[in-house]
């Protein structure tokens, strides 16, 4: 449904592998996509987002509401935590999270988050660079422990 409904038609369409996966509370809300290439049934929120995990190869992020934003941070935080280094690739349209990414400057402004969180992601404002920037599998991140 909505903007995710529209990415996985428009991959599916175009012969992209899209798979569906719902948790069975949420199943009874909404209606799964039928345009999937494999589709999964899962016990809680938490399982979801671990298999979507272990089913990429890298993020990205578009508009999206609180949990498009828990998703992020949690990606960010494994990342730096070293649990992957897949890229993170920010799609910051019409400068949709330009305020989120004042308030992760203001977090490391402020000495809550070290400075070189900022390289764990990109952050692009063309459709057209997702693509290239994913491509391009950004050098891996070595976490500055010393100003954790």
């Amino acid at each position: 449904m909505g903007l995710m409904g529209a990415v996985a038609d428009g991959c599916f369409n175009n012969g992209g592998h899209v798979t569906g996966i719902i948790p069975e509370h949420v199943q009874q809300k909404e209606v799964l996509n039928t345009n999937v290439t494999e589709s999964f049934t899962v016990d809680s929120m938490h399982t979801r987002k671990l298999m979507m995990f272990n089913k990429s190869d890298a993020f990205v992020v578009l508009p999206g509401g609180f949990g498009t934003l828990e998703e992020t941070f949690e990606v960010l935080t494994w990342k730096y935590l070293g649990q992957h280094d897949r890229p993170i690739v920010i799609f910051n349209v019409n400068d949709f999270y330009s305020p989120m990414l004042r308030m992760v400057d203001h977090m490391i402004d402020s000495g809550f988050t070290p400075f070189w969180h900022r390289q764990l992601y990109q952050v692009i404002d063309r459709i057209d660079d997702i693509l290239p920037v994913l491509n391009a599998q950004p050098a891996k991140v070595r976490p500055d422990t010393k100003h954790m």
